[in-house]
């Protein structure tokens, strides 16, 4: 009889939205494995913030997989796993290198994804689905929870989760009175980013005008969200937009991610592209308008998410480049602001019917 594993681990995505999306799957993870079994996370460690406030992993473990300190990070993540012999460790990112690295720690059972070439590294395999010889594009969060069910784990709900730290609740309250964000009025953020290339972000242009169309039509503030490197760029949008009801994060100090859990967490709705804010709104419970550009919904398609999904039909819809190869950009450019604000309208109008009942 296979004897129940105690030391549990779990290598996580690299990116933010894909990390939000594996929350399901920790969670999974941690019930069927509750303490005494140790759960470990081996993360970047800015995911370690991002889970804070959640309380599945008994350990965090930080490694850089492409930084100039990464080949020492590896070896000293390998020896990390041989000294704590693994005896179970769950594969989220589908590369290579983290499957090579659970073989060279030692971890006793390899749980992932058969592809890649890495079919020989993995004690039991899942095999996503084909057709025509070619993977088919399934939800992330049913991907991850498929790793964890070959883990041992139950069917389980795809439902988000992250959650607030006493810290983060008071950080928001202060940003709120920093940039004079008025508590009785609801907030309506829209998501200036993209942190794999600008072909994911929505035109200055726009998000000044659906700024403008919001505050000119509801008493809602809209708040420009922007992470560490486009603070000019949310600034410009203010300006475009004219609105003392408008402001910018990027007049705040760059505060990482604790910052976005922060004031994605108090805004009302949220407009963004595919982009790890999205899925921190989502995680939250936000009512979203997704705006989707050069990738489609099916990765991030999740019953429990509350998210009306805009894009724009072209042929080369669907390229998930980071740059536009065409160079129009029209995936992004067409979704034009007075469509979004139809949809804001409606969003809020329910918002309001809600809170009323």
């Amino acid at each position: 009889m296979e004897q129940t594993p105690q030391n549990i681990g779990i290598f996580l995505p690299n990116w933010v939205g894909d990390t939000v999306m594996a929350t399901p799957t920790l969670r999974a993870v941690r019930k069927r494995f509750p303490p005494p079994h140790r759960l470990t996370g081996i993360m970047r460690p800015k995911m370690a913030e991002l889970l804070a406030g959640t309380d599945w992993l008994d350990e965090y473990w930080f490694w850089e997989p492409k930084l100039i300190r990464g080949p020492w990070s590896q070896l000293k993540l390998i020896g990390r796993m041989r000294k704590t012999r693994i005896d179970l460790l769950i594969l989220l990112p589908n590369s290579l290198r983290s499957a090579l690295l659970a073989f060279l720690g030692g971890a006793k059972k390899r749980v992932g994804y058969a592809r890649d070439g890495r079919n020989w590294l993995l004690t039991t395999k899942v095999y996503p689905p084909r057709r025509g010889g070619k993977i088919v594009p399934q939800p992330m969060v049913q991907a991850y929870l498929a790793l964890a069910e070959a883990a041992g784990c139950p069917p389980a709900s795809p439902r988000l989760e992250l959650r607030l730290t006493e810290e983060e609740r008071h950080l928001g309250e202060a940003i709120w009175r920093q940039l004079g964000l008025e508590a009785h009025r609801p907030v309506v953020a829209i998501v200036y980013a993209g942190a794999q290339g600008p072909a994911r972000r929505w035109p200055e242009e726009h998000c000044a005008q659906l700024a403008r169309l919001i505050t000119q039509f509801t008493p809602c503030q809209v708040l420009i969200f922007c992470g560490p490197d486009h603070g000019e760029e949310a600034r410009r949008i203010v300006s475009r937009a004219a609105c003392s009801r408008v402001k910018s994060l990027g007049e705040i100090p760059n505060g990482g991610l604790a910052v976005a859990k922060a004031c994605l967490e108090r805004a009302a709705l949220v407009v963004s592209p595919d982009s790890g804010p999205r899925h921190v709104a989502a995680a939250f419970g936000k009512p979203l308008i997704t705006l989707y550009g050069p990738t489609t919904p099916i990765w991030g398609e999740n019953p429990e998410v509350r998210s009306v999904n805009l894009w724009t039909d072209l042929p080369c819809r669907g390229c998930t480049q980071g740059i536009c190869p065409l160079g129009h950009h029209r995936c992004m450019r067409d979704l034009l602001p007075e469509k979004v604000f139809e949809h804001v309208l409606t969003l809020l109008e329910r918002i309001r019917e809600v809170r009323a009942a």
